[in-house]
C-alpha cells in the first residue's frame, strides 16, 4: 500500500486532504459531536468517538483520492468502484451518533433499548467501519500498482488493421 502511496502527485493528497475534512463535517456535524444550533445530542460523545472519527476521516480521504485521475491518463471505461468504503462511511456514522438521537435505533428499540442494546454496540460498529475502509482502500491501491496489459511483442500496427 506505501509504494502506491508514494507514487502520487500533489494533486492526489490535496483531494485527499480535503475529502478528509469533508468527511469529519459531513459524520461530525449532524451527529452533534460538533455542536450546533440545528442539531442537538442527549447523550455526550464518548471517548473513542474522536479517534473513530479521525481515522474514518482520514481513509475516506485517502480512499477518495484513489478515484483521482491525474492528467495526461487514458480514459478507461473500467472504474472499479468498491462499496466497501460506502458501508464503512455509513457505519461511523452510526457508530459516533448518539445512541438515542439515530432514528433508526430509536423506532426498533426505543429509548431504553437503544441505550442498553445499541450503545454497547457502537464501538464494534466503529472498528468495522474503519476495517471496511482499510480493505477497500487496500484494494484500490493494490489495482494501481496492477501491471497494464501490453500488446504482444511481435504485433505491428499492420496487424491492428481489418481485412478489408
Amino acid at each position: 500500500m506505501l509504494d502506491a502511496l508514494r507514487l502520487w502527485t500533489r494533486r492526489r493528497w490535496v483531494a485527499a486532504a480535503a475529502a478528509s475534512v469533508v468527511t469529519a463535517l459531513v459524520v461530525a456535524l449532524p451527529t452533534a459531536m460538533i455542536p450546533t444550533p440545528v442539531f442537538g445530542r442527549e447523550i455526550p460523545t464518548t471517548w473513542w468517538a474522536w479517534p473513530v472519527l479521525a481515522v474514518t476521516s482520514v481513509l475516506s480521504g485517502l480512499l477518495f483520492a484513489t478515484y483521482v485521475r491525474e492528467p495526461g491518463d487514458p480514459a478507461s471505461g473500467e472504474a472499479s468502484i468498491n462499496r466497501g468504503g460506502a458501508a464503512g462511511g455509513l457505519l461511523a456514522f452510526f457508530a459516533v451518533g448518539c445512541p438515542v438521537c439515530n432514528k433508526l435505533a430509536l423506532i426498533a428499540l426505543g429509548y431504553t433499548g437503544a441505550l442498553q442494546w445499541f450503545a454497547p454496540v457502537q464501538p464494534f460498529l466503529g472498528a468495522a467501519a474503519i476495517g471496511l475502509l482499510l480493505w477497500a482502500l487496500r484494494a484500490r491501491l493494490q489495482g494501481q500498482l496492477a501491471c497494464a496489459a501490453v500488446p504482444p511483442p511481435n504485433r505491428t500496427p499492420e496487424d491492428t488493421r481489418l481485412p478489408v
